[in-house]
């Protein structure tokens, strides 16, 4: 598979795709070592985490480089290897913390029956993880199912594939972990192959491909947590502080070039602030340099070409339908990368696909609204219920509001809070996702189901008791 440079547009990468008969044998070779892998200690499993950890940072520069050619973006690789180096030392602190099975009792329904629990890891983990942040999104799974005793079999995108070649060499430094955690490449064909031999399957992605992967999961009777799109509305209200709520909005919107699932797609705005909310962030946004210079600049290329082609349909569709562009406006081709800068438009509704659709790009698409309950209202018009933010200088009023808001988390003076705040269990809403959270303690507690043992201390109850009487 050809696999394209988001920042000059050549394909300049090769990606040697595994056929399904090769996942089966990954998948073999895992299950062979799971037993094992299981049978060891939680503090056992967090000491080769521990190794993993060493190794990791060994390869970190090498991961990094990897991550930037394929992301276009050099800081924010460094941001999310580093990411990866705190998830592993979080996770190696808490989850020997939550490990604990409960001690034996006596049942409340039946006193001479004692009840011991076991957790008990599934045996093989699927990982299927997007473009946008590869690390990171390959790895927020794949860690804690490890350390709960699973082996793990992990395909990333293969849009942006490079980052495997360093992340492999950090996981075969430590055998312990080679032998229960294996990598795939490939596309679709390569990802159905994972759905169809593993025990539990981990998707982060679009909701159709969401869809289809929870259908084939639901047909097998295995468990899918899926974390899917958003459409994140922003709620400014009439005493919120602009500073703080432009400088949120426009770094929300356009942070990563808009290619995050958590980014703000929709702002609503109450109309006695519109025009200064509208004034003050299209001059913020319009001092936004792009990183044509690698060294300069604050947004870099889109990475995906088919979501370059989305995006400018979007803005096609809210200008032909009335809207108006005071900034940005255009995906362009530039040194054969494609570009679009932060994209502020007013006079937008619900019938423009910019306030319904998933866009995954720098658009700030703002609404204004007389009522709080218009804007909930309007918060709430999705299918999306990712996360959401909500603005206002009265801390009791933004809970309010963001209690009746339909989504998984809500960021309160601020924006796309869950890319820093990951000991937060949320469950995502509606078409955003469904299962466990990922985030918080459930990030690792989902990898087990509960056994129980019933052991009865007295004599067992004999078929004299099920007599009927006749008389």
């Amino acid at each position: 598979m050809k696999v394209r440079n988001p920042r000059t547009g050549k394909y300049d990468y090769e990606l040697v795709e595994d056929i399904p008969e090769m996942v089966q044998k990954k998948a073999s070779q895992i299950r062979a070592a799971q037993g094992a892998w299981q049978a060891h200690t939680i503090k056992e499993r967090v000491t080769v985490l521990q190794e993993w950890l060493g190794s990791f940072t060994e390869f970190q520069i090498e991961i990094a480089e990897q991550l930037a050619i394929d992301t276009a973006r050099k800081r924010i690789s460094k941001v999310e290897t580093d990411g990866i180096i705190g998830l592993m030392q979080a996770w190696a602190y808490r989850a020997p913390q939550l490990y604990h099975p409960p001690a034996e009792r006596t049942s409340a329904s039946a006193t001479t029956v004692q009840i011991g629990q076991q957790w008990v890891p599934y045996g093989l983990v699927g990982v299927i993880s997007p473009w946008n942040f590869p690390l990171l999104l390959a790895l927020i799974d794949t860690i804690p199912a490890l350390l709960a005793g699973c082996g793990v079999l992990l395909k990333p995108s293969e849009v942006t594939p490079r980052f495997m070649d360093g992340l492999e060499k950090s996981i075969s430094a430590v055998p312990a972990l080679a032998a229960v955690l294996k990598l795939v490449r490939g596309g679709a064909e390569a990802g159905k192959a994972v759905v169809q031999t593993v025990d539990a399957v981990c998707f982060t992605g679009s909701v159709p491909t969401g869809k289809m992967i929870g259908a084939v999961c639901a047909a097998r009777f295995i468990p899918a947590f899926l974390e899917l799109g958003g459409k994140d509305p922003a709620i400014v209200l009439e005493d919120a502080n602009l500073e703080v709520a432009t400088d949120a909005v426009l770094r929300s919107c356009a942070g990563a070039t808009g290619q995050a699932c958590q980014s703000l797609e929709r702002i609503y705005v109450h109309e006695n602030i519109f025009a200064s909310f509208v004034e003050q962030i299209t001059r913020k946004a319009a001092a936004v340099t792009l990183t044509i210079n690698p060294h300069e600049g604050q947004i870099g290329p889109l990475i995906f070409e088919k979501q370059a082609k989305k995006i400018q349909e979007q803005i096609d569709d809210a200008v032909a339908k009335g809207a108006t562009v005071h900034t940005g406006g255009k995906v362009e081709n530039i040194k054969g990368g494609l570009w679009c800068a932060p994209t502020v438009l007013t006079n937008v509704d619900h019938t423009m696909d910019v306030m319904v659709e998933e866009t995954f790009g720098p658009l700030i698409p703002i609404m204004s609204f007389s009522t709080e309950e218009q804007a909930i209202e309007w918060a709430n018009e999705s299918i999306f219920g990712l996360s959401a933010s909500v603005f206002s200088t009265n801390r009791q009023k933004a809970i309010e509001i963001a209690s009746r808001i339909e989504a998984g988390a809500i960021s309160i003076n601020d924006g796309s809070l869950t890319n820093k705040v990951y000991d937060a269990e949320k469950n995502s809403f509606k078409e955003s996702g469904i299962n466990g959270s990922r985030m918080g303690d459930a990030g690792f507690l989902r990898f087990f189901r509960k056994k129980a043992l019933l052991i009865q201390t007295a004599h067992p109850e004999t078929m004299a008791n099920f007599e009927e009487n006749t008389h």
